[in-house]
């Protein structure tokens, strides 16, 4: 389709086409989105960045810290060892002046301990996967997935997410701009700790503007992808009374009412009061999440 008859943004239903790219003067004019509501209108969100090829990106000035450590910095205290884990399309310089290049082999590079130190970031990536738990990222990583797919960054903070990765998180995506999707289990579990990256922590709320991303989309596994696929019940998992609750509580949250796809997949969950892990994915087959499930996903604009 030509860019002139681009049409008008669609739905983030699942399964909706990919658009075509928009201007690039565009993606580099426009701001982070403050809102929810700006947030939908935001090109950089959407779907047309895997669309077509995307041009090598230079990190801005490397002295604006963006308030990235801000007040954690001021108080003094030093961030500890990162237990992050990072591969893919992504060249930096530390602080002490040493090249980092991750790449998309068998072994990635621990999330650096200064996120604030850290410069001269450059990828060709078009887009960046967060990763629940360092199994399926490990499982990617074998499966060859980075170069499968188009140049990505994956990232996973095996489970919760530290402060250093999220801080990554957060710089990766104020510098490049990329769509950011989150790949964790359907369950309430994977659902926090993807709101955790999108929204903060209650422990951390006070620094959640320096912390988050709003543009995140989760990509899966959806509650509803275990019907479409027909994944066998007794690779299911029952919800426990904690699972239960938590749920109640993700549910009740403001910012579930400005995600009603986000909350039809959580009541879809606790309808059926059942949860699943990525893993089970491999009854279909052993590399159905790599060869199959994420391809046709960002193929097809499968998140939302």
């Amino acid at each position: 389709m030509a860019a002139s008859q681009s049409p008008p943004w669609r739905s983030r239903e699942l399964g909706a086409p990919l658009l075509s790219a928009p201007p690039e003067k565009s993606r580099q004019s426009l701001p982070c989105p403050p809102s929810p509501a700006a947030l939908r209108a935001h090109p950089a969100c959407d779907r047309t960045f895997l669309s077509g090829t995307r041009p090598r990106v230079e990190s801005p000035n490397p002295a604006d810290p963006r308030g990235a450590l801000l007040r954690l910095s001021s108080r003094g205290k030093k961030l500890s060892t990162s237990k992050g884990l990072i591969a893919g399309n992504l060249r930096y310089m530390e602080e002490d002046g040493t090249s980092v290049h991750c790449t998309c082999g068998s072994t990635a590079v621990a999330v650096p301990s200064n996120i604030q130190g850290i410069r001269n970031l450059i990828t060709d990536a078009k887009f960046l996967l967060i990763v629940e738990k360092d199994a399926t990222f490990q499982r990617l990583l074998d499966d060859n997935f980075c170069n499968r797919m188009s140049p990505c960054i994956m990232v996973t903070g095996k489970g919760v997410p530290d402060l250093n990765t999220r801080l990554l998180v957060k710089k990766l995506w104020d510098t490049f701009h990329i769509p950011v999707f989150a790949l964790v289990d359907a369950d309430p579990h994977g659902i926090e700790i993807m709101c955790i990256y999108k929204y903060g922590s209650m422990a951390m709320s006070f620094e959640a503007h320096n912390l988050t991303v709003p543009a995140i989309r989760w990509l899966g596994l959806l509650p509803s992808d275990i019907k479409r696929l027909n994944i066998p019940r007794d690779t299911l998992i029952p919800l426990t009374k904690r699972d239960q609750m938590k749920l109640d509580s993700v549910l009740k949250r403001p910012y579930v009412t400005c995600q009603p796809f986000w909350r039809k997949e959580m009541e879809i969950m606790a309808d059926s009061k059942m949860k699943a892990e990525i893993q089970a994915l491999t009854f279909l087959s052993s590399d159905y999440l790599s060869r199959v499930y994420l391809p046709n996903k960002l193929k097809f604009g499968g998140w939302i």
